[in-house]
């Protein structure tokens, strides 16, 4: 296990990292989020990284490649390697999802780079604030993702 901190406030939503690549032999990294309602991701790629969502609690609307759906507990969403995608809780109450990205470095540079470490053990939502976006589509960038501009 690494020593480096394992949970972060990114985006307003509590990310718990299970595994790091550098603890998965740079194969991926698995990170386990409290999305509150409102909040997630919005439209964005990375080639080079697959990425893929297994609901544990609440609801999520996706978008993968242009596609809209909702995904509930136990739902499993896939995305494809470079494809554009989005996602946000939806409902009356925060989802949980785990998050698992593959090889992961990119989104180990990315979620631990814009986000803001928390204590371990921290379960309770961040205190919500608004993103600096520059800094957040410049560490985009600098990972190799490309975060779309909203229409």
């Amino acid at each position: 296990m690494s020593d480096r901190p394992r949970t972060y406030n990114v985006l307003n939503i509590l990310m718990k990292f299970h595994a790091f690549p550098s603890e998965t032999q740079g194969k991926f990294c698995m990170v386990e989020c409290t999305v509150p309602v409102g909040a997630g991701a919005p439209p964005n790629s990375h080639a080079g990284e697959t990425e893929s969502f297994y609901v544990l609690d609440g609801q999520i609307g996706f978008m993968v490649d242009g596609r809209e759906f909702l995904a509930g507990p136990g739902d499993y969403v896939a995305v494809p390697d470079g494809a554009v995608h989005a996602f946000q809780a939806v409902g009356d109450a925060p989802a949980r999802v785990l998050i698992t990205n593959a090889p992961g470095q990119m989104h180990d540079e990315f979620f631990t780079g814009i986000g803001t470490p928390l204590p371990e053990g921290q379960t309770e939502l961040p205190e919500p604030s608004e993103p600096d976006l520059a800094a957040v589509m410049a560490k985009a960038e600098a990972a190799g993702m490309t975060i779309m501009a909203p229409a």
